[in-house]
């Protein structure tokens, strides 16, 4: 999907041609709610344009009877209907461009909603491939180039053509031989318009590319900005994003240096053109051939195609950014998520084990080997079921298989009684409630956050959740309680703090399998141990799963599964482990002087 496009930049013909339908099946249905606007804001530009081409025979009848016969009287009548032209010409260009902006505007928020809507469907494998900084870069800045890629086409597509040739055919109607001229220097205008937008695509597209460098590269530099002055790397990451900023720079160069040709080459072909008419129109005015006023509407004309191309140009700039840009969104739409929902899926068994893993091996998208390997265990209902092992040896991404942030390779992930795969989306989310390991919260009040677990819960729910989260003392210490406003991401409130609160979040639930992903790492021993105690003692009696390094807060857990690269090393009581588990004890040793307990 993602190659097709690119290799559909590489050739400029035919290939063009077909990327551009690709574009327009994707982009255009997003327009349907719009067609009536569509329709007026390029035949009001039109009408507009055809009362611009009747401007210049209004002043050779000036230049021809009026001053010709220094009739004052029909002169002023004259001026007049000029002064109405504008007039009514301005009326309706104000319409077309209410109804372009509208449907442009329109276009772009439906867009947008549809584009959030369906990354929101990806899988963490699709979003993992994409990247967060070129999702951004998509709903950004390439909408905005679309957009007014619309606004313009909308406005000057029909208009411009119809103007250049509309004032060809009104110079024939003035003087033939005169106006040959004008068919010599349309199609090479033409020519030079289309060589220069087919040209530009792909380097626009590089641009936007080399924009989504840049973009990644502030977004990684502004969240481990503390960490760059802990390191006293500032001077590196300078020095990379200004080689970041140089091929932007350079790539934005390559583009304008082609797109800054078109100004220049068709100013040139039109003042050739004109001084070719004005030279032929003098010799024709000097044979009696033609008017004085003849040769100025001719001339009119002239101007008139070249203010045309000139806004042609601008449109020509905006339309291949505009279709680089939806390129690029259009490959963003085209990702089908990897992890699809039936529509109805089986009622939950609650006789049956809350977890199974049978035979479950998994691997990333792109990854070499397998991550895990051969899986197997049960986890019954309100069993506590602690996983531990070393860095990197597959805990999150095991637990990531049980609300499908994944979908297992082999094997298969079973929850109260049936596939994880089975179950609908709704379904599935009522089941499980996840902690993850990085605490994230939103702008927002605490009540606000808490409520995203069940936006139906009470106020006695919420207070329960803190109360068994640890949390009470956060509230407490806030002068306006749950109704504390939070900055983006919680950052007003210490790592503890956020992670007690997303673990409140989660219990608000009350799904009946919990899944604490390391998320109680920043919290002092003392509160991590009533943490344990009070979700041992919860009333709903949910199947918890607690992921995490610290022997101490797996140790109580009724079940312990140890992993080490991507096997499952061990599993059983905290005492069984200790007596007969080399892995296990290994860690619990570094984590206890040595000691054996």
């Amino acid at each position: 999907m993602q190659e097709k496009p690119e290799s559909l930049l590489k050739n400029l013909t035919i290939c063009d041609t077909i990327f551009l339908v690709i574009i327009l099946k994707k982009l255009l249905p997003f327009i349907k709610n719009y067609r009536l606007e569509t329709v007026l804001a390029p035949l009001f530009k039109m009408i507009e344009a055809l009362l611009e081409l009747f401007v210049p025979l209004v002043v050779k009848r000036i230049i021809d009877v009026g001053i010709l016969n220094h009739d004052v009287s029909y002169i002023l009548k004259m001026c007049l209907l000029l002064t109405l032209l504008a007039f009514t010409g301005l009326a309706f260009s104000i319409t077309a461009q209410y109804f372009s902006a509208r449907a442009a505007v329109g276009f772009s928020t439906e867009l947008r909603y549809s584009l959030f809507r369906h990354i929101g469907t990806l899988s963490y494998t699709e979003i993992d491939t994409l990247g967060t900084s070129k999702l951004i870069t998509r709903m950004t800045s390439d909408v905005n180039q679309v957009q007014n890629g619309i606004n313009l086409t909308l406005r000057l597509l029909l208009r411009s053509p119809f103007v250049v040739f509309g004032a060809m055919i009104m110079a024939f109607t003035v003087d033939v031989p005169s106006a040959v001229t004008f068919t010599g220097t349309i199609p090479v205008l033409t020519a030079v318009v289309f060589a220069i937008m087919l040209g530009t695509v792909p380097l626009y597209k590089t641009v936007q590319k080399n924009l989504d460098g840049i973009l990644s590269k502030t977004r990684s530099s502004l969240t481990g900005v503390r960490v760059l002055r802990a390191f006293t790397t500032e001077k590196r990451d300078i020095e990379d994003f200004g080689r970041k900023n140089s091929l932007l720079l350079a790539s934005q160069k390559k583009a304008g240096r082609i797109s800054a040709l078109l100004n220049p080459l068709t100013y040139v072909i039109i003042n050739v053109a004109t001084i070719i008419l004005i030279y032929t129109g003098a010799l024709r005015v000097e044979a009696g051939a033609i008017s004085q006023g003849s040769v100025v509407a001719l001339y009119n004309y002239m101007a008139q195609i070249l203010v045309e191309l000139i806004k042609l140009a601008s449109l020509i700039i905006t339309i291949t950014k505009a279709i680089a840009s939806g390129g690029r969104i259009a490959e963003i739409l085209d990702v089908n998520p990897s992890v699809s929902y039936p529509e109805k899926g089986p009622e939950p068994d609650f006789s049956k084990p809350a977890v199974e893993f049978r035979n479950v091996s998994f691997t990333y998208k792109n990854a070499g080997e397998e991550s895990l390997s051969d899986i197997s265990f049960t986890v019954n209902k309100g069993e506590k079921a602690g996983i531990t092992g070393s860095t990197g040896s597959g805990k999150s991404t095991l637990i990531n298989l049980i609300p499908r942030f994944y979908d297992a390779t082999k094997g298969e992930v079973l929850l109260f009684g049936h596939p994880v795969r089975d179950y609908d989306r709704k379904t599935l989310n009522s089941l499980v409630s996840v902690v993850p390991q990085k605490a994230v919260l939103f702008s927002g009040t605490i009540r606000e956050n808490l409520l995203w677990g069940n936006p139906d819960a009470t106020e006695e729910d919420l207070l329960s959740a803190i109360k068994t989260a640890q949390a009470e003392d956060i509230i407490k210490s806030k002068e306006k309680g749950l109704d504390e406003v939070l900055t983006e991401g919680g950052k007003n409130l210490s790592g503890g703090q956020r992670q007690r609160l997303t673990i409140a979040r989660a219990l608000v639930k009350k799904a009946p399998v919990l899944i604490l992903d390391d998320s109680a790492s920043a919290l002092d021993l003392g509160t991590d141990m009533r943490l344990r105690k009070a979700l041992s003692e919860l009333s709903d009696s949910p199947s918890v799963f607690i992921v995490s390094q610290r022997i101490s807060s797996v140790a109580s857990c009724d079940k312990i599964l140890v992993t080490e690269d991507g096997a499952l090393a061990g599993m059983g009581t905290h005492e069984e482990l200790l007596a007969s588990n080399d892995v296990y004890r290994e860690i619990y040793n570094s984590q206890n002087g040595g000691a054996e307990k």
